[in-house]
Formats: C-alpha cells, structure tokens, sequence
C-alpha cells in the first residue's frame, strides 16, 4: 500500500460571487472553497490552474498543504468541476482533514507483473474493477492499492479481500473481482460453440426418455382397458 505524496499549495483569497471567478479564470486561476468538520465558517480562495493540473496529473490520491491567508491546512482534493467543451478547471473542493474523523475515498487499484496464464498460457487478463471505495482515518490514506499477478494462471481471479486493508474499512463487497485472467481468445471462442450443442443433445437424450415412458404408460393403460372390457363381455 503506498502512502500519497503531499503537494504544497499556495491559495489567494478571493470574494464570493460570479463574477469574481470569471475574472479569476481569465487570469488562469481556478475558484475554491475550503471546508471540513473543524472548519466553522467555508474559506473562498483562488489556487492556480496549473497546480490543479499536476494535482491530477497522476491517477492515485494525493495530499496538499494549502496555505492561505497565512493558515496552513491538510486537505484533500475532493471535488473538481471541469468545463464541458475546454475541459479546463471549473471550481475546486478542498476539504480540511481532522486527525480523528474517518473520511470516504475512492482508491485506484495498480496490477503489478504479468500473470503466469498470459505468459505460458496465452490467456488474456481482465481488471474488471479499477477503484475501491473506502473509509479511512487520515493519517493512513492510502495513495493507491498494488496486486502483484504474477502468479495467476488461467481461470484464476484477486478480490477486494485480498488487498492490503489493514486499519481500513472497505465499502465495496470483499467478494468483488478485481482482476480475473481468461482463456485465449480462439480457446474461449470454441468453448462457446460446443458448449450449447452438448446442452442441446443432453436435452434431447432426456426428452426422448420422457416420450419413451408415456408411451410405456400409454401402452399398459390401453391393455387395462383391454382386460376390463373382455371381463365386462364374459359377465
């Protein structure tokens, strides 16, 4: 389990409103807030767009100290709103870390190696879950959860219980899939082909049985008749 970089950050005061962000962001700065459960009044500020971008650069959690107005507060990047048709930096959300309140995350999950299936095999590997949500005490976030695969042969899968969770409070199933490593492609393909055409005779082996007995039954219940009427005439 990696613990997450913290990147130093530097925030300019700013005044609520509309227009104060739109000139902020013609100057390439990107509007924000600051709040957490010790924050008593919500801190409006201004960060440069730039540091936002490296903040995101990397897919994994990351920690800043943000100094503003000659405070320094531990927080985390919560939230970014992002223009629809720029894609640039909108508003941001930074939340203060309170050393004894739990907070909820959502990791990244890093596949370390090549699995064993692909390798000998020629399987092919599938993550099938790239993030796990989480609730977590500050001083132990995580930047990101590594699997090693090297040992995964064909068929084989990792869940969410076998990744290093100590001290944490996973919020997704333990019996979730992460990673799973399938049959070659053309392998997979026959399987699929052949697979329905047994079912298919199975099938008909045990409807053919099913005719067979009724007409068994049929045949005794028409000798009954048989034996009933000849009994009815000799009377």
């Amino acid at each position: 389990m990696k613990k997450p970089d913290i990147y130093k950050l530097e925030g300019e005061s700013r005044e609520a409103g509309a227009k104060s962000a739109d000139s902020l962001r013609k100057e390439l700065r990107v509007p924000a807030v600051l709040y957490g459960p010790k924050v008593k009044e919500n801190v409006h500020f201004s960060v440069l767009e730039s540091d936002i971008e490296k903040i995101l650069s990397s897919s994994e959690t990351k920690l800043q100290e943000l100094s503003v107005n000659g405070t320094t507060y531990n927080t985390l990047l919560k939230n970014v709103e992002f223009d629809p048709v720029t894609d640039r930096p909108l508003h941001a959300d930074f939340y203060v870390l309170d050393p004894k309140t739990p907070v909820k995350l959502k990791i990244p999950v890093r596949l370390n190696g090549t699995p064993r299936g692909v390798i000998d095999g020629g399987g092919r590997i599938f993550q099938t879950l790239r993030i796990v949500r989480i609730k977590v005490m500050p001083e132990i976030i995580p930047a990101q959860f590594e699997l090693d695969v090297s040992d995964l042969d064909i068929g084989d899968s990792l869940h969410v219980s076998e990744l290093d969770m100590e001290g944490i409070d996973p919020l997704d199933d333990p019996r979730r899939t992460i990673v799973t490593v399938a049959p070659p492609k053309s392998e997979a393909l026959f399987t699929t082909a052949i697979e329905p055409d047994e079912e298919e005779l199975l099938e008909g082996e045990e409807a053919e049985g099913e005719v067979a007995e009724g007409e068994e039954g049929a045949a005794e219940a028409e000798a009954a008749e048989g034996e009933e009427s000849k009994e009815a005439k000799e009377e």
